[in-house]
């Protein structure tokens, strides 16, 4: 490393080295500088790391580097800033740790081959302090994302097991996360490290910046900590340290930050968790959990197919299908119309053929399913039945029937606009019964209609119900706008604040994008009640919420005062049956005109056939403090 640029006052400066035109002196230089950097003391040691810490960003699965000794280097860096606090507060040296863990992460991250040459080069125990918490949060988020990844290869995963405590480390990090990023960054702005604002924000400062980058990152770090335990949970011996009750009950609220498959979230873990046998039995006796499993099923999230198949899976287990099936039945009826979901074919015939089997094979007794779920499974199996009957019906008879209940439904309006609400529902009910089971959309039509009596009926459970109902059978699937608001008011009754969020959100979408001519007409497309009703519950749902009320508080900057800490005063927010407008709180029946379902489908042109708004959650919670009134 003896060529120095003229201009450059560092010798052997590593940038200089990269410009070396000869191929074999510019490996041996950078051989010798990986060697010989964690020895030095010189100034501006955290510029040549944050380099490669953008080359590992940029060109993850290039092995230049890692062939010259990088992970060895980026090893001995972080163990250098662990033993030696005086080297780590000289200079800018405080970023070291942390660029040198999230260069192992990076280069880790697709390729089996880099992660056992990391493994080989001894990155796993200096990535163990620092998960410890030997530094910061930080430094805590990179070290249990290069683990994650290390964990996840076949050939290094034993690597990690053998250190016992990741595991532990990781279940309490996930649990822990919001409330250390919280209390050690969020809450006191003037005590907030400099070093962690530098890196969060990447030199564009400001405070506002900073809160929004530390709900990212602590959204992150749980994330990654739910990605590192998922890793154990697919080996069955690990189960029994995973399914504790407290952990388990907090799963279903871990949202996270990213959403992929590489990190599955509270929900993802849960699915983990109940492919096996040793996993049900906790999770079915833990209170509460099965609740959320339904809440989640009935969702229009990335992760509905999850909760799903957790459902399922509980239910075919003859250990757990007595304690489930009557919390289950209620959300995998409202479900069995789905056709497909994602890679899911035909999910809605295997939801109810588990529902059969849960009928033939019922138990006795204090094990036998509740004389209501029995009823639900009925009246599902006698709708399948329904329609193989109608196949072979004539077109002649089906008519009749669709228009049988197309005059049922309109007497249905008229009594809901009478204020006649009760009678309304029963004729949507009468309408439901007569309308042919191919005719989806105007069933679509019926059950978001029902649903909104039952919504001013003072009946959230039914209106979810019934809006669930709608949206599997719209096509495309959980897009139909009025049973998603609908929905939205009904979890906003049961104080479900993360659900309505996500209704009303994809509500909000459905409206802006809409090709709606009243809604066309208006300058602003998307209603006011409903950016209300979103921006209540994202206080609600806010990340970093209960920390918040756990340490009294949150003192914000600015005129935000301490909005997000207490509770908020929602007197101007219109409940469900006040939000909408011109109508004295009753919105206007969808009475659409119906194509019959057996016409050619090619047709038909779905109004909301629009491409869905990706990233909810994470886009919600790094935006809170600008959507704040």
């Amino acid at each position: 490393m003896d060529k120095v640029s003229p201009d450059c006052p560092y010798p052997g400066c590593f940038f200089c080295v990269m410009k070396e035109g000869n191929p074999s002196k510019r490996r041996a230089s950078i051989l010798k500088f990986f060697r010989e950097l964690p020895s030095q003391d010189d100034d501006g040691q955290v510029l040549p790391i944050s380099g490669l810490w953008n080359t590992a960003m940029a060109h993850p699965n290039d092995p230049e580097f890692i062939e010259l000794g990088i992970f060895e280097c980026m090893a001995a860096l972080i163990w250098k800033g662990l033993k030696n606090r005086r080297w780590l507060s000289h200079d800018q040296n405080i970023y070291i740790p942390y660029y040198a863990a999230h260069i192992i992460g990076s280069y880790t991250m697709n390729m089996e081959e880099f992660a056992k040459s990391a493994v080989h080069a001894g990155v796993i125990p200096p990535l163990v302090e620092l998960l410890r918490g030997r530094l910061t949060w930080v430094e805590q988020r990179v070290a249990v994302r290069a683990l994650g990844h290390l964990a996840t290869y076949p050939s290094t995963f034993p690597n990690v097991a053998n250190h016992g405590e990741i595991l532990e480390l990781s279940i309490q990090l996930a649990m822990s996360s919001l409330e250390i990023v919280y209390s050690h960054f969020y809450q006191y702005v003037d005590r907030r490290l400099s070093y962690h604002c530098d890196l969060l924000t990447r030199g564009m400062g400001g405070v506002e910046m900073e809160s929004r980058k530390a709900e990212e990152w602590a959204s992150q770090l749980q994330c990654w900590s739910l990605q590192l335990i998922n890793c154990f949970a697919f080996k069955p011996e690990f189960l029994p340290a995973i399914c504790k009750s407290e952990f388990l009950t907090k799963l279903p609220g871990m949202w996270g930050g990213l959403v992929n498959e590489n990190s599955p979230a509270g929900i993802g873990l849960l699915r983990t968790i109940c492919h096996h046998k040793l996993g049900r039995g906790p999770v079915a006796s833990c209170p509460g959990l099965i609740e959320a499993l339904c809440n989640i099923a009935r969702s229009s999230d990335d992760w509905q197919y999850m909760a799903i198949d957790c459902l399922l899976w509980l239910l075919q287990d003859p250990s757990t299908f007595h304690k489930v099936i009557d919390k289950a039945v209620p959300a995998l009826v409202d479900l069995a119309e789905i056709t497909t979901l994602g890679d899911h074919k035909k999910l809605g015939d295997t939801i109810v053929n588990v529902l059969q089997e849960c009928m033939q094979s019922q138990g006795t007794g204090r094990n036998s399913p509740s004389s209501r779920t029995k009823e639900q499974i009925e009246e599902l199996l006698n709708s399948k039945q329904r329609l193989k009957w109608e196949k072979n019906m004539p077109k002649e008879d089906l008519h009749i029937k669709q228009a049988a209940a197309l005059v049922v439904k309109l007497e249905g309006n008229s009594l809901f606009s009478s204020g006649n609400i009760s009678g309304a529902a029963s004729k949507y009910s009468e309408a439901l019964a007569l309308c042919p089971v191919r005719s989806k959309k105007e069933r679509v039509v019926l059950y978001s209609n029902r649903a909104q009596c039952h919504l001013l009926l003072q009946q959230p459970l039914a209106a979810i119900s019934d809006a669930t109902h709608a949206l599997c059978l719209h096509n495309p699937l959980n897009r139909h706008a009025k049973s998603l608001w609908r929905r939205a008011q009904a979890y906003d009754m049961l104080g479900l604040a993360k659900e309505s969020l996500l209704d009303a959100i994809l509500f909000i979408n459905e409206c802006s994008q809409s090709n709606d001519p009243d809604l066309s007409l208006r300058q602003n497309k998307v209603p006011d009640y409903a950016e209300r009703l979103v921006k209540k519950q994202m206080r609600a749902a806010w990340l970093f919420r209960e920390a918040a009320i756990k340490h009294g508080g949150v003192h914000c900057e600015g005129d935000a005062g301490d909005m997000y800490g207490q509770e908020t005063d929602d007197s101007e927010w219109e409940t469900a049956s006040e939000s909408d407008i011109g109508n004295d709180g009753r919105d206007e029946m969808g009475d659409e005109d119906d194509d019959s379902e057996w016409k050619n489908e090619d047709e038909r042109k779905d109004k909301y056939d629009k491409p869905p708004m990706k990233d909810i959650k994470h886009g919600y919670n790094v935006q809170l403090a600008e959507d704040e009134p």
